[in-house]
């Protein structure tokens, strides 16, 4: 919405940038980990001509970003500002760090962290107003990801508390996002095993569609913590009677109820879409199948999966994304992932241990999505996937 040539909303942003930066504070200053904040306002800790030269920049980069027509010019500023204020925030942290102490933790303030968002609004705006394809948009992200890691890994922000936080656990946090990428990966690569089978047989049975589909509704209502732990029994029966599974690692905690569990829940969005999409091949396409002579497997593989492939691509993204995210809980009966620096920040009270572990998940998903758009933009027919995603699979389905 414009008024008088200018975009309100950009506008609104604006606004909230400019108060995010003068009325709350920009760092938070912690004598050790997990020592009460001391928030700290721009103005306490630049001096008058520091103070004066970051508003000039700041103003400036935001009336540009309202004001400018072009959403290249938009979004190269948005980039530039987001790189700046977090270099900025790294330079602050390094020079508070000598009068705070040794164990001392600087990390952004409420301020900081709204004005990051506001910019993150304003980069996401600017990138749709290019109008770029999936595979634009997927090379756009990467190289956004790809500049964030390089950035994070320099000595410029070194001094920020979420990074001394990844130094101290750079080991476990690797081998923790390997097992991340297990638990959301394998239960996915699973459900689409099970999934997409099971999804023809409901499309071609309404007597078995609509019960199998209204039991993985169900399942879906199931809070992931509570679905960890009714699966505690059943497996720890199987550890201790079944000598197979004992030797293939299966027990009641750990990994195997884990990806029991998101594999459970990743099978409604493939299920449901694998049969939304057979069920909406047109009659007049399968008749013209059968004229051609096609029996009953080569009309599936020839004509109804390649036309349904861009509907199942659509539930295989929604479960891929969900998984990545849910995979964060199975940290709570020892399955490892991201969710332990979580888990581990919130029993120590720790802000920056909990961001740790609850951030790369969030880049992981978001990179997973533009994979699979990319993916789903590829296959002809792409467009019904995108009524797909706006209406119900179950329903289409049953």
């Amino acid at each position: 919405m414009r008024q008088g040539g200018v975009d309100l909303l950009r506008l609104g942003l604006a606004v909230v940038g400019v108060a995010a930066a003068m009325a709350l504070p920009v760092v938070s200053v912690r004598a050790s980990r997990i020592a009460p904040p001391e928030l700290r306002w721009l103005a306490a800790v630049l001096g008058p001509g520091e103070l004066a030269a970051a508003a000039s920049v700041g103003l400036a980069a935001l009336a540009t970003l309202v004001l400018a027509r072009d959403a290249r010019v938009r979004l190269a500023v948005a980039l530039v500002t987001v790189a700046g204020l977090l270099v900025g925030l790294g330079q602050l942290a390094a020079a508070l760090v000598p009068e705070a102490g040794p164990y001392a933790r600087i990390a952004p303030g409420p301020g900081a962290w709204l004005l990051l968002g506001t910019l993150s609004l304003f980069l996401t705006e600017a990138a749709a107003a290019l109008t770029l394809g999936p595979l634009g948009r997927l090379g756009l992200g990467a190289g956004i990801l790809a500049g964030l890691v390089s950035l994070l890994g320099s000595p410029m922000l070194a001094s920020l508390s979420l990074l001394v936080e990844y130094r101290n656990r750079a080991a476990s946090f690797w081998s923790e996002a390997a097992q991340h990428l297990v638990l959301a990966g394998g239960s996915f690569a699973a459900a689409l095993v099970v999934g997409v089978p099971l999804g023809l047989v409901a499309a071609r049975s309404r007597r078995v569609g609509r019960p199998v589909l209204a039991a993985l509704t169900a399942i879906q209502t199931v809070p992931s913590i509570a679905m960890f732990g009714l699966l505690l029994l059943p497996l720890g029966w199987l550890a201790t009677h079944v000598a197979l599974a004992a030797t293939l690692g299966v027990r009641g905690i750990g990994t195997a109820p884990a990806l029991v569990g998101l594999f459970l829940y990743a099978l409604l969005p493939v299920v449901g879409h694998t049969a939304a999409g057979i069920a909406g091949v047109p009659a007049a396409v399968l008749e013209a199948a059968s004229a051609m002579g096609l029996d009953r497997r080569q009309r599936l593989r020839d004509v109804e999966l390649p036309l349904a492939l861009p509907v199942l691509l659509t539930g295989a993204r929604i479960a891929l994304v969900q998984n990545i995210g849910l995979a964060t809980v199975g940290a709570l009966i020892g399955a490892g992932g991201f969710g332990v620096f979580v888990f581990q920040g919130i029993g120590q009270t720790a802000t920056d241990l909990v961001l740790l572990g609850a951030l790369p998940p969030v880049a992981l998903a978001l990179m997973a999505a533009l994979v699979m758009d990319a993916l789903i933009a590829a296959v002809p027919g792409s467009a019904a996937a995108g009524r797909a995603r706006s209406g119900s699979a179950p329903e289409v389905a049953a």
